[in-house]
């Protein structure tokens, strides 16, 4: 799949977060959602990641925006994720990889000099009316939400 840019239309998913429920890209309509993919519950780059937006909530709802973590990891495997670091937006399960496929963030990479298939860390800022205004591939976790936070 192509990297999606500014101005196309995001592509719709509907996935099972944390607690099992439904959540769909339809239901932000009017509103900004970022859209972040990475790799894995609890693992360092993550786990940096996900505290660093979870920092900047304050700063995102008076952006009025929303903030969502995609991953392949499971819904139980995401609940302990949020407990354990106090995170407050929901993570939402992805098993077979199709939502990642469609937005680019899934395929071949660099993983210690070797090319692998793997998720690749990638954000998204979508706005109200569906379309992509911001995309990123292959982010380093660390400093990436303050950056995504300063382009609103």
């Amino acid at each position: 799949m192509a990297k999606l840019e500014a101005g196309t239309k995001a592509p719709a998913f509907t996935l099972l977060n944390q607690d099992g429920k439904k959540v769909s890209l339809k239901d932000f309509a009017g509103q900004r959602v970022i859209v972040y993919f990475y790799p894995a519950d609890d693992t360092p780059g993550c786990t940096k990641e996900a505290c660093q937006f979870n920092d900047n909530l304050a700063a995102l709802k008076k952006a009025k925006t929303t903030v969502i973590g995609i991953s392949p990891n499971s819904a139980e495997s995401h609940q302990k994720f949020r407990e354990k670091y106090g995170l407050k937006f929901d993570l939402l399960v992805d098993a077979d990889k199709m939502v990642m496929e469609k937005y680019g963030a899934f395929g071949e990479k660099m993983m210690y000099g070797k090319k692998v298939m793997g998720v690749i860390r990638s954000t998204f800022i979508i706005g109200p009316t569906g379309r992509i205004e911001a995309a990123w591939y292959g982010v380093k976790a660390d400093g990436h939400a303050a950056k995504v936070v300063a382009s609103l």
